[in-house]
């Protein structure tokens, strides 16, 4: 089939009925449900621009296996060339969601993409693993699949490895064999979108213990799937609120849920890895799991700083209040913020690393350093939107007041801006600014900034011991070499 339409992936969420709750009642339609239909209709449009010939030879390109146009998400990377392909469908998808939804389809695809690209790590360990991943991207790829993923335990006894858990299968693992596949029993989180999506794939976090055999777990199935239960987090919106008053919430909520798995089949052809410690803690690192989908969540992150900053230097000049040096500071600081994000996507871009399969990936370290950033810079950039806002965030009228005639002559007057700002003007940026440091959904969007990546302390501590293990500090050995001439005189 190739690049599907916005239609045909609401049509195919039509088609499935999966177990979704939400607020302690079944969802029997997810996009008849408020909550979901906007997202839904966002999430077409992306659909829709692989076939936008304003964007198309951008975003797509001819599969030399199929003859058929598919995504570049699904490009295996092989060149500096292959690596802006794919940057710029990351660039049009971020740019239409203004970088607020981070699990659009082209995040997983990739990680798809890189799974299977570098199979033959599985291979060692199970010809059948890495058989199946190949089948699995061609099946994603040549559907346009859209692809949730939940790999996060539940957070329950954190001191304690999986299999040390009050129940066993509180976290996620097989309970046995079959000839028709594995069962599997207990949750895992945090499925982004999950409601709204085809599949779910599943894994996990190296940092599995000897004992953890039964929660060494790779594998994908449909969100249909019998016995797999959908547990949606609280709505940040009830997908009712005017889009004038809430012109970002209403449109880009990314619900989140925890996936139950009550003794799910999955099919032998759609297993990846399992019982295998020492596979499972390698998978991140021997198929580019992390690091490819890096790309994606950088240049995503880069919108998102971008806009937020645009924001609020927007809200500055419209109440007058940029001409102030403190504010032309913070103001400054967030600026040079978003441009230290660009600057380390083109390092990481220009310097690729080279697998020995060929596939090109950006570089770790511009990457890792992207992702200790941004969790830092992200919410620097709210505070300082709250900052400027002040009181005016928490005094925006709504668009009933400007409709009617009795109170239009008080909000133009005192809603006005600086000269030359409108009182509509004013309060549409205001209402944005809200959207994004006041809303409940502003907030998921700072808390998921701080941790989509993981543990930052625990993910910059990795980094550093990677740093350390392959750089010899060689400027501190060339300067210690000044004790070994004891007694010489320097020489002019």
């Amino acid at each position: 089939m190739g690049i599907r339409t916005g239609a045909q992936y609401i049509e195919a969420l039509k088609a499935r009925n999966p177990e979704v709750w939400l607020s302690g009642k079944r969802i029997n339609n997810v996009f008849e449900e408020p909550v979901f239909n906007q997202p839904i209709l966002e999430m077409a449009k992306l659909y829709d621009l692989q076939h936008n010939p304003q964007y198309q030879e951008d975003i797509t390109h001819i599969c030399e296996e199929t003859g058929e146009r598919t995504s570049n998400a699904f490009l295996v990377p092989r060149s500096y060339q292959d690596l802006e392909a794919r940057k710029r469908t990351f660039e049009v998808f971020a740019k239409v969601t203004f970088g607020l939804m981070g699990r659009t389809p082209d995040f997983l695809n990739v990680v798809v993409t890189s799974m299977a690209s570098n199979s033959e790590f599985l291979d060692k360990y199970n010809p059948e693993w890495g058989k199946n991943i190949r089948a699995y991207f061609k099946h994603v790829r040549d559907h346009d699949l859209f692809l949730t993923h939940a790999i996060i335990n539940p957070q329950n006894d954190r001191s304690k490895s999986s299999h040390e858990q009050q129940d066993m299968f509180t976290h996620l693992g097989t309970v046995k064999e079959t000839p028709d596949g594995l069962v599997v029993r207990g949750a895992k989180m945090l499925a982004t979108l999950a409601p709204i999506t085809d599949e779910v794939i599943v894994y996990s976090f190296p940092g599995f213990k000897p004992g953890d055999e039964r929660y060494a777990l790779a594998f994908a199935l449909p969100l249909d799937t019998p016995g797999l239960r959908i547990l949606c987090r609280e709505a940040m919106q009830d997908g009712k609120r005017p889009v004038y008053d809430h012109p970002l919430a209403s449109r880009f909520e990314e619900m989140d849920a925890v996936l139950v798995f009550n003794d799910v089949l999955v099919p032998w052809d759609r297993v990846f890895l399992y019982n295998n410690v020492e596979a499972a803690n390698l998978l991140y690192p021997k198929t580019g799991i992390g690091q490819q989908p890096a790309h994606q969540s950088g240049v995503r992150g880069l919108i998102k700083l971008q806009f937020a900053t645009e924001v609020a230097c927007k809200i500055a000049d419209s109440i007058g209040v940029d001409g102030y040096l403190n504010v032309q500071n913070d103001l400054g600081e967030l600026v040079q913020s978003v441009e230290t994000i660009r600057a380390l996507l083109r390092i990481a871009e220009y310097e690729y690393e080279v697998l020995p399969s060929g596939e090109v990936m950006p570089a770790y370290t511009s990457l890792e350093t992207i992702r200790g950033l941004l969790p830092k810079m992200y919410p620097r950039a709210i505070e300082v939107m709250q900052i400027i806002g002040a009181g005016g965030l928490l005094m925006s009228p709504t668009d009933a007041d400007f409709q009617n005639p009795e109170l239009r002559e008080d909000l133009e007057k005192y809603y006005l801006g600086r000269e030359g700002v409108s009182a509509e003007e004013r309060v549409h940026l205001f209402k944005l600014a809200w959207d994004l440091c006041g809303e409940a959904f502003g907030q998921r969007l700072l808390q998921y900034e701080r941790y989509y990546t993981g543990d930052p302390i625990r993910k910059r501590a990795i980094f550093y011991n990677n740093f350390k293990r392959k750089n010899s500090f060689e400027l501190v050995d060339e300067a210690m070499k000044i004790f070994e001439r004891k007694g010489e005189v320097p020489s002019l």
